[in-house]
């Protein structure tokens, strides 16, 4: 739970330092005037609902891009939806901007409700989707929800978090601190100035939505105090291959074609054909790719990063957000993480209360600048089963370090041991493609010779051991045909009740009643639908995931055939997570082929010879080799093996990004 500070001055104001305080900021320019409030002895900790939300300003304004992205002679205008406090603007005082750009504002909708933008007659925005509107505008924030280009009312052509979909945020950032053009309507000459805007904007968003928010940081643009990155992509090649592995059925011109305006989709063909002829399915890394790699501009982030991801999230897996991090980290970038046991879901449906207090807070003090303490809390809050949480000062935690773990051969084949000591020389494990499996039917059949798998365990744990980070896992195999995916998984072995991340509602169930989280009025209310946990017995639970072609076992820029009966050595990224085996419980690793629906198979079928000598998998042990020494250290190597099958929860297809 986040720590809630008081502000200790707050005890002796006094009404007359309270309109003193007042009077100072009134007179103040008008970007000075919030924060000067919140940093004055006895200021407020927090902003308040202090202004009317039927009152508020509604207004639509295009927001010229500098990209003729379409083709047709005139650069393209974004099309940006504002809602704003109408008190402070009589004040002449000015307010900072929540700011969500995405391109699901008519396709699709947001949020658990799969809201829309809606418009009266004249045009008018009626109803912003989400929360933000309808919490933030009371207590002194602009709302600002942009149509990516291609997209809704706005002009261009989407192309899936490459140039375009960044610069028409970005110029949105541009035009709130007067330095890009904004028109009061999408043709027309009408100049529209963001003379309201102090100029900081605080980004937010789940999925493409946080991945633009990931983007638009990347450039480094003056203005934007902070992202909110919610399931986001940091890098567009790893949403679509993991290692050269295919992890959908299309790519990003599919996805463009599901989110563009009608008009768009007519106008913009040969977008969609550099993105199709751009992407090939063969795993490739191309400069489409390079392109859309927001990991390589970490170095320009300047805003601070309130990340969050669902540990099982299998649609933006959470080796996007594990490599972000690592990336911000190696920049100083100040950040914050909410790692929880759910799929790809908000945590306004996850943890909705303690969520908007979090929200609340961080935006106050990254955004109007109240000194409320947020960047002193602890960095991680991790769900450790439904509903509840730990913390921790930094993460992954300072007592974290790399451990090397060996498959070992065990009593029967395919059935291996995972420890410290090597296997001998020679020692060697086998097994045959099957893409009707996935991690669900290897798991549950770990203690027993089965072609499709090899999997190797712990003893019984006499201790808890704590995984905190990314994990690698090195191989030399030989395949049988010219082509194999490879797949690895940690799983943890013991009953457990954990989030459904496999059902419809990824580990959530949506409620009938609703609960409110700000004003209203007839066409945007501030109440939604309540949620509860959604949750499974299991007796094994897959926490880390990694897959490669093994065509790319040299590198991404160029797959090829394999020859068979020749050895060769990859090295499988297994996503992040933070995850804690318990004692009584095992820690496995399986190696095996496609991970069904998953993973696309490869083009042959083959069989896979492991050289267990060579093989390694480095681990995140908090405590490092201590910790598992420590939690091993009076195993019975030669303990009883369950004899029945372990049920554990069978992953569902990914949909594409929503």
């Amino acid at each position: 739970m986040p720590i809630h500070t008081r502000n200790p001055r707050r005890a002796w104001t006094t009404p007359l330092v309270a309109a003193l305080i007042t009077v100072v900021a009134l007179l103040l320019p008008a970007p000075l005037a919030a924060s000067a409030a919140a940093a004055s002895p006895g200021a407020p900790d927090e902003s308040g609902p202090v202004y009317f939300y039927d009152r508020a300003v509604r207004e639509s304004v295009w927001v010229d891009t500098g990209i003729d992205g379409d083709g047709d002679g005139r650069a393209d205008r974004v099309a940006v939806d504002v809602i704003r406090p109408r008190e402070p603007a009589e004040q002449g005082l000015r307010v900072p901007v929540v700011m969500d750009a995405s391109p699901y504002y008519s396709c699709c909708g947001r949020g658990n409700e799969s809201q829309k933008k809606t418009y009266d007659a004249q045009g008018n925005p009626v109803q912003f989707p989400l929360y933000y509107d309808n919490f933030f505008v009371p207590r002194g924030y602009a709302v600002v929800l942009v149509d990516l280009v291609g997209t809704n009312r706005s002009d261009g052509c989407v192309d899936i978090g490459g140039r375009s979909d960044i610069a028409s945020a970005k110029a949105v950032v541009d035009w709130l601190n007067g330095r890009a053009r904004g028109y009061a309507s999408r043709t027309g000459r009408a100049a529209a100035r963001a003379d309201w805007s102090t100029g900081a904007v605080g980004m937010i968003g789940k999925s493409y939505d946080g991945t633009i928010a990931n983007g638009v940081a990347a450039t480094g643009v003056p203005g934007l105090k902070t992202i909110v990155p919610i399931g986001a992509i940091s890098s567009w090649y790893d949403y679509y291959f993991a290692q050269g592995a295919a992890l959908f059925g299309s790519g990003p011109d599919a996805l463009a074609d599901r989110v563009e305006s009608p008009a768009a989709r007519g106008r913009c063909q040969a977008v969609q054909r550099a993105l199709a002829d751009g992407a090939p399915r063969n795993g490739d890394w191309t400069p489409l790719w390079s392109e859309r790699d927001y990991l390589k501009d970490a170095r320009k982030v300047r805003a601070s990063v309130f990340a969050v991801h669902g540990m099982q999230d299998l649609n933006v897996r959470t080796k996007h957000f594990g490599q972000w991090w690592d990336a911000l980290a190696g920049q100083g970038v100040e950040r914050k993480v909410w790692l929880s046991q759910a799929g790809h879901v908000d945590p306004f449906d996850f943890r909705r209360e303690s969520w908007v207090t979090a929200l609340h807070r961080w935006f106050d003090h990254y955004l109007m600048g109240y000194d409320n303490g947020v960047e002193r809390e602890p960095m991680a809050d991790i769900e450790r089963a439904p509903g509840q949480w730990t913390t921790d000062r930094v993460w992954p935690p300072r007592a974290t370090a790399p451990t090397i773990l060996r498959p070992a051969p065990g009593p029967a084949p395919g059935v291996g041991t995972l420890g410290t000591r090597p296997a001998p020389a020679g020692a060697v494990e086998s097994f045959t493609d099957d893409p009707r499996l996935d991690e669900s039917d290897w798991a549950s059949r770990v203690d027993e010779t089965t072609p499709a798998k090899a999997g190797f365990t712990t003893p019984p744990l006499t201790a808890d051991l704590r995984l905190s980070g990314s994990s690698t896992v090195r191989l030399t195999v030989t395949p049988s045909t010219a082509s194999a995916h490879l797949s690895a998984v940690l799983v943890d072995l013991g009953p457990a009740v954990i989030r459904d991340y496999a059902a419809s509602g990824e580990g959530i169930r949506t409620l009938a009643d609703r609960t409110c989280w700000g004003s209203g009025t007839t066409g945007d209310s501030g109440c939604f639908r309540r949620t509860e946990s959604d949750t499974a017995s299991v007796a094994h639970t897959v926490f880390s995931r990694g897959w490669a072609d093994l065509g790319h076992h040299a590198g991404l820029s160029h797959g090829g055939p394999l020859t068979p009966g020749r050895p060769y050595t990859i090295t499988l990224d297994l996503a992040a997570t933070d995850h804690v085996v318990p004692a009584g419980h095992r820690l496995a690793l399986i190696v095996a082929g496609t991970d069904a629906r998953l993973v696309e198979p490869a083009s042959t079928t083959p069989r896979v010879t492991v050289d267990l000598a060579r093989g390694e998998a480095s681990l995140p042990f908090v405590g490092g080799s201590r910790a598992f020494a420590r939690a091993t250290r009076h195993s019975d190597p030669a303990y009883e093996r369950p004899g029945a099958p372990l049920n554990g929860l069978r992953p569902p297809a990914p949909a594409l990004l929503r």
